[in-house]
């Protein structure tokens, strides 16, 4: 078997019949989640741990451990599956909703038993008008053979899950944005702590897990955490699915050792640069995250790796702006969540800027003043420069206003538009200084300078 052959989620992507309760019960689908009806909670929370499975949606926190912040004197207690994909650049969880929508509910009854959960829900986003209906049709096939509902499987467990139809806000990927639009109210984020967790989802404690997440649990189950540990690096446990668009031959999903470098995803799954371009800048997990160079590209896509580098040291953008978003480290970037973005020689690199500023100011919920104010003005001077009418020192004020609202946010919408600005401003510094050089801005005439 190859080094990129092995499977947990994937495996049978693109099988029109995969989607049937039948096909993948033929396929030993379902097993483990009868199993787990008859499992000790705690033993599954143990293994859960045990596997270093980190959460799939843009964190990358240890899923164990945060299933160990519920009170453990809880009497009610929800999951919430965050299915509100909505980071541009990502699309891997939609894939897994529509090729393989069983493996999220077997893990979804999985992490019930192990939670002590009786009501669930997948949190859907609204656009996707392709997967709702097949999420659907899984949850009533599962219904119908006595695998949700009362008695699952014939045991004492109870589980009901329902699939609720977000918007289309980008916000309400934030999980406690997410859980107050499922409560019906407008979907702001809430300020934490408490976490949802302690309480959540009417006030009682939830865990909010993204699609992948879940859909590795029942593999964990039946191989046992430690194999899935073994599959991954580190603190990282078993494989990560991602998508990858751009210029390249072969953009798609694909799932992954935790050990592929950005060279290797390019090269040998992606089939290299469309056109035999070369490769210009590289954005590792969505449009929030902080762009790589070439030169950063021969490392893994890991959680961790990705987060910090010897070799880089803190860099000053402008006067006073230092980028350093790590806490005392250099934060390089993240794996957020899996949606890489492969950019060629070709590109603007100010017009790739101002695409993903322009996107989190419409996105902005309004409820913090720093995002609210800062991400539209942040998206009006990269416009400007990028369309030629930049002013000197327009490059220290993006980059002021940038580290204006980094950090000062209830969520972090905010630093999804600063850290990206920052690390182009950084890393491609000179196309922004070379636009403003270009520039066709002249000052307004002022009365001194008419009466000159």
């Amino acid at each position: 078997m190859g080094y990129f052959d092995v499977k947990i989620i994937s495996e049978h992507f693109d099988v029109p019949e995969a989607k049937s309760l039948d096909y993948y019960e033929s396929k030993g689908g379902y097993r483990m989640a009868r199993q787990a009806t008859k499992t000790a909670p705690a033993e599954i929370h143990a293994e859960v741990k045990k596997s270093n499975l980190r959460g799939r949606g843009g964190a990358g926190f240890p899923t164990g451990i945060k299933w160990g912040f519920v009170p453990k004197d809880s009497e009610t207690v929800y999951l919430v599956v965050n299915a509100d994909e909505s980071e541009p650049g990502t699309f891997k969880d939609r894939h897994i909703l529509f090729w393989n929508p069983h493996a999220l509910i077997e893990g979804m009854i999985v992490a019930a038993r192990s939670l002590g959960v009786r009501s669930a829900y997948i949190y859907i986003r609204g656009e996707m008008l392709r997967e709702a209906p097949i999420v659907q049709d899984a949850i009533d096939q599962a219904y119908a053979k006595g695998y949700l509902g009362e008695r699952c499987f014939g045991s004492d467990m109870h589980l009901d899950i329902t699939l609720y139809r977000g918007a289309g806000a980008y916000i309400c990927g934030e999980e406690t944005a997410l859980l107050s639009s499922l409560e019906g109210g407008r979907g702001w984020p809430r300020l934490k702590p408490p976490f949802p967790a302690v309480k959540g989802l009417w006030g009682k404690p939830t865990i909010v897990n993204n699609v992948e997440t879940i859909a590795n649990l029942p593999w964990i189950l039946e191989h046992g955490g430690q194999a899935f540990a073994d599959l991954g690096v580190g603190r990282s446990g078993g494989l990560r699915v991602v998508s990858v668009g751009g210029h390249i031959n072969k953009p798609g999903v694909y799932e992954l050792p935790l050990t592929v470098t950005g060279n290797q995803l390019i090269e040998e799954v992606c089939g290299g640069m469309r056109g035999g371009r070369k490769v210009k800048a590289v954005i590792p997990g969505g449009v929030s995250m902080p762009v790589l160079t070439p030169g950063e590209l021969d490392v893994p896509f890991e959680f961790d790796a990705l987060q910090t580098d010897e070799r880089i040291a803190e860099v000053e953008v402008s006067p006073g702006v230092a980028f350093d978003l790590g806490g005392g480290k250099t934060l390089r970037t993240m794996a957020g969540s899996g949606g890489v973005i492969v950019m060629d020689e070709q590109t603007d690199m100010v017009s790739a800027a101002w695409r993903i500023v322009h996107f989190f100011a419409e996105e902005s919920c309004g409820q913090c003043t720093p995002c609210r104010e800062g991400t539209g003005w942040l998206a009006a001077v990269v416009k400007r420069i990028d369309q030629k009418q930049g002013r000197p020192g327009d490059v220290d004020l993006v980059a002021s206003i940038a580290d204006g609202i980094a950090g000062n946010t209830i969520c972090a919408l905010g630093d999804a538009a600063a850290w990206p600005t920052l690390a182009f401003l950084t890393k491609y510094r000179g196309e922004f200084e070379a636009k403003i050089k270009s520039s066709n801005y002249k000052p307004r005439a002022t009365r001194e300078n008419k009466a000159s």
